[in-house]
């Protein structure tokens, strides 16, 4: 059950951010506020261009919006130097990308210990690495490599690393986007019991009719801002 007097897992208010190109100003993201909390599962949708990818990297911390403001678990991660707002991600983010989730050289194991060592010692109480891959199906395949592992493997080992840090936020950019039917299930089972413990919310960018569907709510991002 998630703590009703629990700040939002994540909180964004108001965020623009515009690139430039020579004299084009391109808005990608106008005003835009978004909040999930504990427990909650998120997705985001629109069409290609609407500005998806850009808000996800400012709520990640990976790019610093013009206007607005995110918090994450109630701590501020936006408008501070690169080098706070990594520490910041690295304990209280997890990312789920289609891909680049994974170290090439690396194994399955390696991976989930970098992600957790990066994190500090909050995920001191966490799951250990057997855990995280015996929830994602992938015990057996602890020492491969990402080139060794198949498209439905690749998507639960990456899910593995973004949890390794015991998040209060998942993030995921299409996370089942390259993944046939079945396997897209037991991804997208993976993430909702792991978002509906009460404890970590989640937001997904999305296409998918599936994900789409076992969301709790449903947000339409056109032309940089939060629509019908």
């Amino acid at each position: 059950m998630a703590d009703p007097g629990a700040p939002p897992a994540l909180d964004a208010r108001e965020l623009y951010r515009f690139y430039r190109a020579g004299e084009e100003e391109t808005l990608a993201l106008r005003g835009v506020s978004v909040t999930v909390a504990p427990g909650e599962l998120v997705a985001v949708v629109g069409p290609s261009g609407s500005g998806k990818s850009t808000l996800l990297a400012c709520l990640a911390g990976l790019d610093e919006p013009e206007g607005g403001v995110v918090r994450v678990a109630g701590e501020r991660i936006s408008h501070r130097p690169e080098a706070e707002r990594a520490r910041v991600r690295a304990r209280r983010i997890g990312i789920l990308l289609q891909t680049q989730n994974l170290i090439a050289h690396l194994d399955v194991a390696q991976n989930i210990r970098l992600a957790r060592t990066a994190a500090g010692r909050r995920t001191v109480g966490g799951p250990s690495v057997r855990a995280l891959l015996d929830q994602v199906g992938l015990l057996d395949r602890a020492r491969s490599l990402p080139r060794e592992l198949a498209g439905g493997e690749l998507a639960r080992a990456g899910l593995a690393v973004a949890l390794a840090n015991d998040p209060d936020v998942l993030l995921a950019d299409e996370p089942t986007g390259e993944l046939d039917g079945s396997t897209e299930q037991r991804v997208l089972d993976l993430l909702r019991a792991r978002g509906r413990d009460g404890r970590r919310g989640v937001l997904l960018v999305t296409h998918s009719t599936a994900v789409v569907r076992g969301a709790d709510r449903v947000l339409t991002l056109r032309d940089g801002r939060i629509g019908p």
